[in-house]
């Protein structure tokens, strides 16, 4: 009887030993294809990438080889945070025949006053650049300080306005689903909209975006590290 109970068990044991490695492997095909997918050009012409300090070295040559023909550059983060890849990229992206945006990564704990100041001192007054694009994803929650969802959404008007007077071109504002959720922009301020959904057009902002964050891990030849593929509404 114990004999016949053990081999039960050891059988038992090998049956989740093998739905564990089927699991597995389905998990890594699966990864492997969202890493190589991207919208086709038929359906989305215009595509391209967001590329930070995070991302390293970015080949902006093979890049547009493969079909981008814009890129976005992080640019400025909060009142103090500067990409130190900026400015290389920046001359590299326009020697490889891309066009170039700059992001700002908002920072709710900070005033507009600081976060405008960073951004002026990174990104030049360019006409040939791409519309600015504040990034939204940080909440106030973690602040040191409270700062009320009134106080936030002040700042962030406020800063709109300083960056657009600076470029002298209208702001995109790439709310994340959390951001959108807790301080409305999109709702309150009508801009262009850079939304994130990977492999699903996003629908989080109640209204249509502009640029779409299709593959926020697309593998390519252009960069060691998987980039953040970009397309623009037709």
């Amino acid at each position: 009887m114990v004999k016949r109970k053990t081999g039960r068990i050891g059988l038992l044991f090998k049956l989740l030993l093998v739905l564990a490695l089927i699991g597995a492997g389905a998990w890594l095909y699966l990864q492997h294809e969202r890493s190589g997918w991207r919208p086709t050009d038929e359906e989305y012409p215009d595509q391209g990438a967001l590329v930070g300090e995070d991302d390293g070295a970015v080949d902006f040559k093979v890049l547009k080889g493969l079909g981008a023909s814009f890129v976005y550059l992080e640019a400025s983060r909060g009142a103090r945070g500067k990409d130190a890849n900026f400015s290389r990229n920046l001359a590299a992206a326009r020697e490889a025949g891309l066009q170039v945006g700059a992001v700002h990564l908002f920072d709710p704990c900070e005033t507009a006053d600081g976060q405008s100041a960073n951004y002026v001192t990174i990104v030049p007054r360019d006409a040939d650049l791409l519309p600015p694009t504040i990034r939204l994803s940080r909440l106030a929650d973690d602040c040191h300080e409270r700062v009320s969802d009134a106080a936030v959404q002040s700042e962030l008007l406020t800063l709109v306005n300083q960056i657009e007077a600076h470029t002298e071109a209208p702001v995109v504002l790439s709310p994340s689903a959390r951001f959108e959720d807790r301080y409305r922009p999109a709702r309150r301020l009508e801009r262009s909209l850079w939304l994130d959904g990977d492999g699903e057009e996003p629908v989080y902002a109640g209204r249509p975006w502009t640029v779409w964050t299709a593959n926020s891990v697309y593998a390519s030849p252009a960069a060691e590290k998987p980039l953040r593929w970009l397309v623009v509404r037709p």
